[in-house]
């Protein structure tokens, strides 16, 4: 009687398939990451796996249609997924943003007082003249 090899069928076939999720997985995450044209074919001809093996895998189908590309060339400036904002990191530096223009506009008023303050005093003294005049009164003669 043969022996049972069914087994070690079974696991070599298993180990196969993990090695081609682990390259298709592979795959995405580099072409994502170089924001590279992603989309079926692109994906199957860098992992080295068959179109219809992707479209089969449902979670590796959900993410090649969720970071599908076009063929643009404003699809390349894309930043990848990973690097994209979510929306309470946009939130937080437009708070960030607020709060700084805020501080901004307080140093504005300050200053602007200042300079106020600064010409008035300039006016009011005996020698409010201005630098300009100061020097064509120094270069004339008497």
């Amino acid at each position: 009687m043969r022996a049972d090899n069914s087994q070690h069928l079974i696991a070599a076939a298993r180990r196969r398939s993990q090695a081609t999720r682990r390259r298709a997985i592979a795959a995405l995450r580099r072409m994502d990451d170089a924001g590279a044209v992603i989309n079926f074919d692109t994906v199957a001809r860098a992992a080295s796996v068959s179109r219809s093996w992707l479209y089969n895998q449902p979670d590796l189908r959900e993410q090649v249609e969720r970071l599908r590309r076009p063929r643009t060339a404003a699809s390349r400036r894309t930043p990848p997924e990973r690097q994209r904002a979510t929306d309470a990191s946009l939130l937080a530096r437009l708070d960030i943003a607020s709060a700084r223009i805020q501080d901004l506009e307080a140093d504005t008023k300050r200053l602007r007082r200042a300079l106020a303050e600064a010409l008035g005093q300039r006016r009011t003294s005996p020698n409010g003249d201005t630098p300009k005049q100061q020097l064509s009164r120094a270069t004339t003669p008497p």
